[in-house]
């Protein structure tokens, strides 16, 4: 049994991928019918602006927490260039034009620093600096999504 308040229903039992799995609101409307393995098609709780910038904003601070590592692994190997990931200004501009920001992806591009004596162009101050930055922003955008995960499993249990 519901409870009251609670107006969403999913029918799924245990299927298989790309099996359909009914969404319906109780009250008198068209129920939602889609797949959640199928290109482009998501149910809409989990298809709005805000979720797709954020699992963006996770994967591109993730890409850049990978790139500061290897940067700062390879900082002694001669010749090595350091990479930047950058995604911020592309998933703006997908916000701001009306496109999905489902379609930005992390570009990584080596950094134009100045080279040292081996060959490197690794700046240990600035891989530090970068790598505390985006900690302190992939932590935030972590607790964005557990905050809007939790208005979900908050409106599904019925609190």
């Amino acid at each position: 049994m519901q409870p009251i308040g609670n107006r969403l229903t999913l029918s799924a039992a245990a299927h298989p991928p790309k099996q359909k799995v009914r969404a319906m609101d109780c009250s008198p409307s068209t129920p939602w019918t889609g797949t959640l393995e199928s290109p482009g098609r998501k149910p809409p709780v989990f298809d709005d602006v805000s979720s797709s910038s954020l699992k963006v904003a996770v994967a591109g601070l993730s890409a850049r927490q990978n790139a500061i590592a290897n940067n700062i692994a390879n900082i002694e190997t001669p010749g090595y260039q350091a990479r930047k990931v950058k995604f911020e200004e592309a998933l703006s501009g997908a916000v701001a034009n009306g496109r999905s920001p489902s379609t930005v992806t992390p570009s990584v591009q080596n950094s134009l620093e100045p080279s040292r004596l081996n060959g490197s162009n690794v700046n240990l101050d600035e891989e530090t600096l970068s790598h505390i930055d985006t900690t302190m922003r992939y932590q935030l955008t972590l607790r964005a999504l557990d905050s809007k995960y939790g208005l979900i499993r908050d409106a599904i249990k019925g609190a």
